[in-house]
């Protein structure tokens, strides 16, 4: 089959790859992040750009979760 021949599947050619960031697409929780560089405690949500708001250093180191987190060893 040569790449002429694809045709993008029905469900997938309605804008299903947009990269169109509405005010819809914000909405959700946000996740708290360390700036790699300050420390600061840093929120994002879906569609932020991956970047401290106090220095503007981009390496983020997501926070480990409070609730208990408990694995069955076999």
């Amino acid at each position: 089959m040569s790449r002429e021949a694809y045709q993008v599947p029905a469900q997938l050619n309605q804008n299903a790859f947009s990269t169109d960031m509405g005010a819809g697409a914000v909405d959700g929780p946000s996740v708290f992040y360390r700036c790699g560089d300050c420390y600061a405690r840093v929120s994002l949500k879906r569609g932020d750009q991956i970047r401290c708001k106090d220095c503007g250093h981009r390496v983020l180191y997501k926070e480990r979760t409070k609730r208990m987190v408990q694995f069955e060893a076999r």
